[in-house]
Order: C-alpha cells, then sequence, then structure tokens
C-alpha cells in the first residue's frame, strides 16, 4: 500500500525504479513518489531473484563491454517481469546491469536496453545513467548520493550523517543534512569504499555450495587472516583521494589470496576486507558523522555489522531506523534519479563522482503509441522513440 505525504506546489510524479547490482541476486523494484527534489510518497516494492543458471549467465558476460543478445535479453525480461508486479506508476528508472566499468578510460557499461524495456512496459525509460558524468570526467558512480541527500532532508535530520551501501560494492555517502541542495560544494562526498557482498557471495557459493552468507554465520566460524588482510590495506585503490569508484573485479588478486585459506577463514578474512575498506573510507570525510546508516544486503551480516561498529569512531544503524527498507534503498534511488531527468536536474557533482561540473545524466525512451496502450511481449528490436522528455 502506497503511503502519501502533504506537499506544497511541485509536479509530482510516481516512479518505478529498477535495480540489479553487483551481486547479481535479482532484480529489485521500488515505488516512489516525487517532484525530482523531495521524497513525497513510498510505494510498493518487488524482488525478482535470478535464478542459478541466469547468474550464471550473468557472471559469465562480466567484463563484457558488449554483452550477448540473450543476456541482454535476460535482463530485460527479468525487468519486465518485476515491473508487472507493479502498478499506478508514469515512469520507469532502469539502471541495467553493470558488467564493466572503467571510468580512468572515460567508460562504463550497464547492459540492458530502455528502449526495449519501454516498449515492452509501455511507459517511458530513463536509463543509461553513467556515461555522461563518465564522459566528462566523473567517476560515474556512486549515483545514489542525490538520493542520500533527499533521505535525509525527509529524515529532518540536521547533522551530519553517512549512508553505507553494502552491496557487491561497498559505497559511502557523507552528507551535510542542513544544506539544500545536493550539488552545492560541501553538501556530498561519495565515493566507493571497497569490495562488499560480492567476493564473500563468490566464495561462499565456490566453498559451500549456497548463495551468500546468511547472518555471516560462516564469516563467525572462522578466523580472519591478517597477512591477507595487511596485503588488501596495501592497495593501490586505498591511497586514492574521493571521489573515486571501483569495478566488481578490481580488488581481484587479495581477493584470490583470501580463497586459498580453509573455506571458513575465507568468508571471514572477506568479510573484514569489507569492513576494513569502510574504516579507511571514514579518514576522508570532512567532519565524523552523528550517525552511520547501513542499506542494503550487507546489514543484515551481523558478523560484518559488528566488525564495521568495531571499526569505526561513530555508531552504526541499518536504514530501517529512519523508516526505509534497506532492500530497496538503491532502487528507490534511481526512480527518484529518473525523475530528476525528467525536470531536467542534475544527477551527479564534483563532490559525488568527481565529475568536473554538476550534470544531469540520463537517457529517455518512450514508447510507441501502440505499446503505451497495451504493454507487450519483450521486444528484441527498438521501435520506440529517444528524446530528452515528453509531455505525460
Amino acid at each position: 500500500m502506497a503511503l502519501e505525504f502533504e506537499i506544497e506546489g511541485g509536479a509530482p510524479v510516481w516512479v518505478a525504479g529498477c535495480m540489479s547490482g553487483t551481486s547479481l541476486d535479482g532484480v529489485d523494484v521500488a515505488l516512489i513518489k516525487t517532484d525530482g527534489t523531495k521524497i513525497l510518497g513510498i510505494g510498493d516494492t518487488y524482488f525478482r531473484p535470478y535464478s542459478d543458471a541466469e547468474q550464471a549467465q550473468l557472471r559469465a558476460a562480466l567484463g563484457s563491454w558488449e554483452a550477448p543478445p540473450e543476456v541482454c535479453e535476460l535482463i530485460e525480461t527479468a525487468h519486465a517481469e518485476a515491473l508487472s508486479h507493479l502498478e499506478g506508476y508514469d515512469l520507469i528508472g532502469f539502471h541495467g546491469q553493470t558488467l564493466a566499468h572503467d571510468p580512468a578510460n572515460m567508460r562504463t557499461y550497464q547492459a540492458g536496453d530502455g528502449a526495449v524495456l519501454a516498449e515492452v512496459m509501455g511507459k517511458p525509460v530513463v536509463w543509461d545513467f553513467r556515461s555522461s558524468d563518465v564522459q566528462l570526467g566523473g567517476q560515474g558512480a556512486p549515483l545514489a548520493p542525490f538520493y542520500h541527500h533527499a533521505m535525509a532532508k525527509f529524515s529532518s535530520l540536521w547533522e551530519p550523517v553517512a549512508f553505507l551501501n553494502l552491496g557487491g560494492v561497498g559505497n559511502l555517502t557523507w552528507v551535510d543534512a542542513m544544506s539544500d541542495d545536493p550539488a552545492a560544494e560541501g553538501t556530498l562526498l561519495a565515493f566507493d569504499t571497497g569490495p562488499a557482498n560480492a567476493p564473500i557471495n563468490d566464495a561462499v557459493l565456490a566453498l559451500f555450495d549456497q548463495a551468500f552468507d546468511a547472518g555471516g554465520a560462516l564469516a563467525a566460524k572462522g578466523k580472519v587472516s591478517e597477512q591477507v588482510l595487511s596485503a588488501f590495506a596495501q592497495h593501490p585503490y586505498f591511497f586514492k583521494m574521493p571521489p573515486k569508484s571501483l569495478d566488481r573485479n578490481s580488488f581481484s588478486g587479495v581477493v584470490a589470496q583470501a580463497r586459498q585459506l580453509e573455506p571458513h577463514d575465507a568468508v571471514a578474512t572477506l568479510t573484514a576486507m569489507a569492513a576494513a575498506g569502510v574504516a579507511r573510507a571514514m579518514e576522508h570525510v570532512r567532519e565524523a558523522p552523528s550517525m552511520v546508516f547501513a542499506c542494503g544486503g550487507g546489514r543484515k551480516n551481523a558478523t560484518l555489522m559488528a566488525m564495521l561498529r568495531a571499526g569505526i569512531d561513530c555508531p552504526v544503524e541499518e536504514i530501517e531506523a529512519l523508516g526505509f527498507d534497506g532492500d530497496f534503498v538503491e532502487a528507490q534511488a534511481f526512480g527518484y534519479l529518473a525523475a530528476r531527468v525528467l525536470y531536467g536536474l542534475r544527477t551527479s557533482a564534483p563532490g559525488t563522482t568527481g565529475v568536473s561540473a554538476a550534470v544531469g545524466g540520463g537517457r529517455v525512451s518512450r514508447p510507441s503509441a501502440a505499446a503505451s496502450a497495451q504493454a507487450v511481449c519483450p521486444a528484441t528490436q527498438d521501435t520506440s522513440e529517444e528524446d530528452e522528455g515528453w509531455d505525460f
């Protein structure tokens, strides 16, 4: 059931935001009502898991700069299936599936065609959020910080806070909650902290034939290798100043070292890496946050959360303390960003991605008249129109 809030003016729109992260667990979709600036309503959510076969297909495509047609079709079909479980929205924010990310060479690739999804769902789709930022010298990630700022304002916070997303890769957003403009200098600082769930999940699948470490139980039985953790701390990434971002496999060398340990020790060490990356990240914030709010699947890992609380000098709480569902913050973020693109607002800034100036990203695809009248079966050809905006 959707929950709405009173607003003054603006042109609010219900958006279905979609996220398929580097953990490869499935597609999150969430409804959010926004005018592109404020959070005006929180709606229904749905999770469509990837099957083991689908995960294997996606894993095989990681690192590709052009996904095979069958992988794109898998991504588009999975998103269409997830979106079909929600109703009452007018716009879709479609992140796609990141397969490769190389901002140093001004390129990033999220597989999945928003134009196809627009035709399938019969609704306008905003997609390809990262390319404009990367082409202007930004990292193209993280992109959720503008939404984190909106969350802080919605929650009436006034002290500096941080939002920590523990997805496949970890990322941190420091927020000056008193500032009204997310693009203003000093309002936000955001960057990737290091590997999070992705290498843990990969190891657990290979070593224990499980999809993930439920509750951190496997890590709790292991012993952290201080030798491998020390090698992790010497990774060149930690000596770069933010903003900065990572590819899913950026730490593959030290992750491989951890994988050589006894199975429980391997999982424990990979979990400690995720926590250590966050601790190193806290060295860069302008002012210690009053609270760190954890989002994403990693917040359910009790061992990881205990390591985080032991490693940083400020309180760490799950995002549910603010009334948000931590499983769907990223999906909501891309719904929020889709509305910002709709209204011509910025989606990233120097403090969030290192881009040279605040920039609005995203491509807009709208369906044909026939598809708008009635959604069609998943298509393999692009018959949609694409432009910079539209009227509903």
